[in-house]
């Protein structure tokens, strides 16, 4: 049965997708080209609603449901909290509604999975025979995760096919790691919906027909941090670590424009041209080689991510700290931070001389 909801999912989503580009057109959906866009002609969004919706029929073939009491509490939670997000991202695809009230809705789907799906982060065993416990601050580094991991996906939608490509990465990496971990849910939620995304990347890799607005980009983050905290809530830090470094481009991306715009003295929040997909590009990538290199990265960092949860804990040390390192190295490298942003590369060429 498994099998039957992945094709049907797919399917419906590469069927469904040229219905809501018509819808899109009509409601006003489009995204006008600007200083900031790549784009130079006015595109539908709202793609992520074919996404939804392939999902949702891939769901409802397999009804897949979690282990323990009251079982099918926690999947209601997910759906009506991806609702939530779906809603918001239309909103904003449609009227451009402000940053406040798209962290409105996502909060409100944030506290939806904590409260009525209760997934929380409670404790991370750490190395040495440590146990961190989170006490009450369970439920705000919970909804820190969603809200962050939300947004983060988001920031990385602005090229053909970008968004989409790294969210199936990371889906199929969580799928693989749930594996391991005999979490059958997350295997199939996070299956059927890189089959979704895939089937929409039929119209939205490079040249796109269609963007996946923030409907998409919200409603796959969301999913994703909260697949993630299925996957790895209440193990060892280095299982925290996991998801961490399966979403590094994403993650990585918003840290260093965080660190950005906090050295140009900028909003965090202030929009700009400076993002991992716009650095590469400017190094003379087309395209299609930037969004092609930048699956490559994620696709390496998904690899990293499981090498890492069946090593031994010194030499996932060592893998951790090698990945920091050559983060770093990159990010000086192309720039991600700023261009006068080179501690690591000076700091080598001082010892040098």
């Amino acid at each position: 049965m498994i099998y039957v909801s992945l094709v049907m999912a797919f399917i419906v989503a590469i069927l469904i997708t040229p219905l809501v580009k018509r819808l899109a057109f009509r409601i006003g959906a489009v995204d006008a080209p600007n200083y900031r866009k790549v784009h130079s002609r006015i595109m539908p969004r709202l793609g992520g609603l074919a996404i939804f919706i392939a999902f949702l029929v891939g769901l409802a073939i397999l009804r897949p449901l979690p282990d323990g009491d009251n079982s099918y509490v926690m999947p209601i939670a997910i759906i009506l909290g991806a609702t939530i997000i779906v809603l918001t991202g239309m909103l904003d695809d449609v009227f451009e509604i402000s940053a406040k009230s798209k962290l409105i809705g996502q909060l409100i789907a944030a506290f939806i999975i904590v409260f009525v799906g209760d997934i929380q982060i409670h404790f991370i065993n750490l190395p040495f025979g440590v146990k961190l416990e989170f006490g009450l601050l369970s439920i705000p580094f919970t909804i820190i995760w969603i809200v962050g991991i939300t947004n983060a996906i988001n920031l990385i939608d602005g090229l053909d096919g970008l968004a989409a490509g790294v969210s199936t990465i990371a889906l199929v990496t969580l799928s693989c790691m749930a594996f391991i971990l005999g979490d059958m849910f997350v295997v199939a939620t996070a299956a059927i919906l890189a089959c979704s995304t895939i089937g929409f990347l039929f119209h939205n890799f490079y040249p796109a027909k269609i963007f996946m607005g923030d409907t998409g980009a919200l409603f796959l983050g969301f999913m994703i941090s909260v697949l993630s905290l299925l996957g790895f809530k209440g193990v060892t830090m280095f299982s925290f670590i996991v998801p961490v470094i399966m979403l590094g481009v994403p993650i990585s991306d918003t840290f260093f424009a965080i660190v950005r715009r906090f050295r140009n003295k900028q909003k965090w929040t202030a929009p700009d041209k400076s993002h991992l997909h716009h650095c590469l590009i400017g190094l003379g990538f087309s395209h299609r080689q930037t969004v092609l290199l930048i699956y490559g990265i994620a696709t390496l960092f998904g690899l990293a991510a499981i090498t890492i949860s069946v090593a031994k804990l010194w030499g996932a040390i060592f893998l951790i700290a090698v990945i920091l390192v050559l983060i770093e190295l990159f990010v000086e490298v192309i720039g991600l931070a700023g261009k006068n942003y080179r501690p690591l590369i000076n700091l080598a060429k001082l010892f040098n001389k």
